[in-house]
């Protein structure tokens, strides 16, 4: 391979880093953020697409959902293969064990295993959420920064007419279990609304085949999302 080859393959990598974090976005908003020329990274995009590692996403993307006007561009998003090639776990044995721990101890037992990894999530980023303050806006972004070091390539996006945050996360380090095991999504749900000290809400996950894991937070005082931490449990599939 040649320096334009790993220079390309290098550019490639970002693109794909940039869309599995920020995703949906779109050829304009990748070359801004890169300082390249536009033509040269829907080059690059084409070549992710023809890979199968990224795909069009049908609706607006964020920034045309702010401006709401003028014809949408063409967004991406991240493909089940391209979370799959991120993965820095054994997945498929992974399943494989947590299945024959359902079978030998009980469906209960997966539960409470989910229940115990996130607990383990949960104390290690308590004290940089605490160290945020009391404010959810606050506690949302730093525990989207500890989440990072752990690979989950979150992000925080504003919720309609500023009531609510998104908590956004672009890679799930255990993908591949959460969709043979919804408990998964169901106990770090769980684990972020006490994070947080509010109610919040999961509206979209990886495992259930969206581009992204979607966790509504409340932010304006007085205003609840649209469950309790037990309820949305219930619907993190």
């Amino acid at each position: 391979m040649d320096h334009a080859d790993d220079a390309d393959a290098t550019t490639r990598a970002q693109i794909l880093r940039m869309i599995v974090t920020e995703g949906p976005v779109s050829a304009v908003e990748i070359a801004a953020r890169l300082d390249l020329a536009a033509a040269g990274i829907r080059r690059h995009l084409g070549e992710l697409e023809g890979d199968g590692l990224i795909e069009p996403h049908a609706g607006p993307g964020p920034a045309d959902r702010q401006r709401g006007r003028g014809r949408p561009a063409r967004h991406f998003v991240a493909t089940a293969g391209a979370h799959r090639a991120l993965a820095q776990d054994t997945p498929s044995l992974a399943v494989e064990a947590i299945e024959f721990l359902g079978q030998a101890a009980g469906r209960e037992a997966i539960g409470g295993f989910a229940g115990q990894r996130a607990r383990r999530l949960e104390e290690r980023y308590a004290q940089a959420v605490a160290e945020a303050g009391p404010g959810p806006g606050e506690r949302v972004n730093a525990l989207a920064e500890a989440m990072n070091r752990d690979g989950y390539a979150a992000t925080v996006r504003p919720g309609p007419k500023g009531l609510t945050l998104q908590l956004c996360q672009g890679h799930c380090p255990v993908h591949q279990v959460a969709e043979a095991f919804p408990e998964f999504c169901e106990a770090e749900t769980k684990a972020i609304s006490r994070l947080l000290g509010v109610h919040v809400q999961r509206l979209a996950t990886l495992a259930g085949g969206e581009h992204v894991c979607t966790t509504c937070v409340p932010v304006a005082l007085g205003i609840p999302a649209a469950g309790t931490a037990s309820d949305n449990a219930g619907g993190a599939r």
